[in-house]
């Protein structure tokens, strides 16, 4: 029998398994490096199938799959952690963790992984090679679990060539998967600002040195500098989505604080731009008598798919799922700590389509109603299986 029909009769059987377990962990969710739980029913889901793991990052799995003979090495990545998002979902398996949801779809991508390694263990005798699959805490928070499991040796011991990643994709109907090669996701930082001036009674404005009007100014200056005006035509966003100031209709407050995001698709503007933003805030504030606290937290760096990899596994895709089946993305603000990997080894992140107008399956990710055609893990399991044992064999 031909070897795509094998894996996708595998996928089609595996299905209600795979289900199961996604709707386990959707009911289970917990927060980033907290995984506990998750990741001891990962473990008993992989030594049901025989197949060997270890621990790394406390929460973190490392999982071995080795074909009938030595060849290739390459690693397949899903990570595990939730939101802190109230589900509003009407479901049987909505999340009995209140507060907490997995409202990006890091459920689909474990349990895509654990059903791909389900499929790789049946056909074992037909591909040669190894694969490494990282089961991984924390991408939602700095410093990315990616980081933290780079550090303890998830990329060595052994080795891969290649490593892999599939992410849920509302916009896309289930069925559907999309790719972009080269520079596909933003890098992500976090600004932590306290702009401090002169509080006092509004009334007496020579009295005081209203931080608020500081504040104003350091945004409006930013927003000319970077978004009305970007460098290069580089992709950028400078964005702040929080202030606080403990004043009232007649109280100068003697401070405020800020926090924002600045994201770009280039490393050494990002490090050049963390240098601008200082410097107005400074010259700001020296102009206007204020005083100043600033915490550039540096996150994620931008995410690059090699692009013959990712060439290679768009054809792969069109051969399991057909070329209208596979579609070309556009680049992204967004951020995904699977950059870490991108950095290190070629990288091929994609897309996953989870979405059904019919069903009325549409929410976004992050969102308490964000929910998916479950019908995508059949293809999340069974392409990703494709890909791995066509990448083995070159």
């Amino acid at each position: 029998m031909d070897l795509k029909v094998k894996i996708k009769d595998l996928a089609k059987a595996n299905l209600d398994k795979v289900i199961e377990i996604r709707r386990h962990l959707h009911a289970n969710p917990e927060l980033s490096f907290n995984e506990f739980q998750t990741a001891t029913y990962v473990e008993s889901v992989l030594s049901g199938l025989g197949i060997r793991h270890s621990r790394l990052a406390k929460t973190g799995i490392i999982a071995i799959i080795e074909g009938a003979r030595p060849g290739k090495i390459i690693a397949l990545r899903a990570d595990m952690d939730a939101l802190p998002i109230e589900e509003k979902n009407q479901v049987p398996y909505i999340s009995k963790n209140k507060g907490v949801m997995h409202a990006c779809g890091h459920d689909v991508h474990t349990s895509s992984l654990l059903g791909t390694a389900m499929l790789l263990a049946s056909l074992k005798h037909e591909w040669s090679g190894t694969v490494k699959l990282i089961f991984q805490p924390g991408e939602e928070r700095l410093p990315g679990g990616a980081s933290i499991m780079l550090k303890e040796g998830a990329l060595e011991n052994p080795s891969p060539e290649s490593i892999y990643a599939q992410h849920v994709f509302p916009t896309l109907e289930a069925g559907q998967v999309g790719f972009c090669g080269g520079t596909y996701m933003a890098s992500c930082d976090e600004i932590y600002l306290t702009v401090k001036g002169k509080g006092g009674h509004a009334a007496m404005p020579s009295a005081y040195n209203s931080p608020l009007l500081i504040a104003s100014q350091i945004l409006l200056e930013l927003q000319e500098k970077f978004m009305q005006k970007p460098q290069n035509n580089i992709p950028t966003v400078l964005a702040f989505g929080k202030m606080q100031a403990n004043g009232a209709t007649n109280v100068i407050p003697s401070d405020i604080y800020l926090e924002g995001t600045f994201r770009t698709m280039d490393e050494p503007w990002r490090d050049k731009a963390h240098k601008m933003i200082e410097a107005t805030i400074k010259q700001i504030c020296q102009r206007t008598g204020g005083e100043y606290d600033l915490n550039i937290a540096k996150g994620y760096p931008v995410l690059i798919n090699n692009e013959k990899l990712t060439d290679q596994t768009r054809k792969a895709a069109e051969e399991y799922l057909g070329k209208t089946n596979v579609v070309a993305l556009e680049k992204r603000m967004t951020s995904e700590d699977f950059s870490f990997y991108s950095l290190v080894k070629p990288a091929c992140f994609y897309r996953l389509g989870t979405g059904n107008k019919a069903k009325g399956i549409t929410s976004g990710v992050h969102t308490p109603t964000f929910d998916i055609d479950e019908k995508a893990l059949e293809t999340g399991m069974g392409l990703m299986t494709w890909i791995a044992i066509n990448e083995l064999s070159k």
